[in-house]
């Protein structure tokens, strides 16, 4: 019975055993994915903030700017583009609303960003852009991939169409969390005007036909959750200008248009962590808590066969001891 006994725990010692290697590695990259029809808003905040007034087209300081930033899972494109890749992928309709202290639009980017829904890689297909415009994107954007590592990543900026590495600056501590904080920043570069602009009857065009130029720089800032990859807080340095301003009539040549330190509101930083607290659990279950203890579990099933086995063994030893003495007295 004992030796029976050994035999069935070694067969679970080698189920688990084999189990715990294909969790992390077979099963992890097919279930631990970003969902096709993901739906999620973040409002930031600056306050205060130096803002261009077009009807003055002077600029002023005011007591915030909001941007509300949105993220729509595109579920028909992402299976449509899905046939010719053959991997999972998703599609994200994305918006970022800019509006005055009064509520009014002072830009609205839309973006259709186009990724792996494992890996969070750019996927390039037909319909990838940047307010309007196609783009081929390199490197991550919005979030980083499942299990980020301490290193720098290349980051996708919007507002330059470009790619620049965003920079490990060291773990740090987050509302409870375990965090990277990583940091980009990009100088100063002319950039295109939004095609949608806040003053009715002009558009990006026209203001190009004279001449005026809008440039950017900003420091950005993220703090990601290493095992889900997302970021659970986000800042921005912010400074716009039109430059060669004169030429539409401005008082100066180089005027601000938008200039201030961006932060998440507290109700969505609040929001973003349970969330991220709550998925970190189903990742860690794959690549970590399960294999690991599967792992234990079978290391600790063959202890014990082993030591069903050996206990088995000592009576059939002890019989064969008088046998022994028997044949060595005659």
């Amino acid at each position: 019975m004992r030796r029976r006994a050994g035999l069935v725990l070694l067969a679970f010692a080698v189920f688990f055993a084999a189990l715990s290697p294909l969790l992390r590695w077979y099963a992890f990259p097919r279930l631990a994915k970003v969902p096709p029809n993901q739906y999620q808003e973040v409002v930031l905040e600056a306050k205060p903030a130096t803002l261009l007034d077009y009807t003055t087209l002077q600029a002023k300081e005011v007591e915030k700017v909001t941007i509300v930033q949105t993220l729509k899972g595109n579920v028909e494109e992402s299976e449509k583009i899905e046939r010719s890749a053959g991997r999972d992928v998703v599609v994200w309709d994305a918006l970022s609303y800019v509006e005055g202290p009064d509520g009014k639009m002072v830009s609205a980017i839309p973006e259709r960003y186009i990724f792996d829904a494992h890996t969070q890689a750019p996927v390039n297909a037909t319909g990838e852009m940047v307010d309007g415009d196609p783009v081929r994107r390199e490197g991550i954007e919005f979030k980083w991939p499942f299990l980020t590592e301490k290193r720098d990543y290349a980051y996708f900026d919007a507002q330059t169409r470009t790619t620049a590495p965003i920079h490990y600056r060291g773990t740090r501590t987050f509302r409870g969390l375990e965090v990277y904080y990583f940091e980009q920043t990009i100088p100063w570069t002319k950039v295109p005007m939004p095609k949608k602009m806040p003053i009715e009857g002009i558009t990006a065009e026209q203001i190009a036909q004279t001449g005026m130029t809008r440039w950017y720089t900003t420091k950005r800032m993220f703090w990601v959750e290493p095992v889900t990859g997302a970021p659970v807080n986000g800042e921005e340095i912010h400074e716009e200008e039109l430059r060669d301003a004169r030429k539409m009539g401005m008082s100066e040549d180089t005027v601000t248009a938008f200039s201030g330190h961006v932060k998440m509101r507290e109700d969505y930083i609040v929001d973003t962590v349970e969330l991220v607290k709550s998925q970190r659990v189903l990742v860690a279950l794959l690549t970590s808590y399960l294999p690991w203890g599967f792992l234990g579990l079978g290391i600790g099933l063959l202890a014990l066969a082993l030591w069903l086995e050996a206990r088995s063994r000592r009576p059939e030893a002890r019989s064969r001891r008088p046998e022994a003495t028997e044949n060595s007295a005659a």
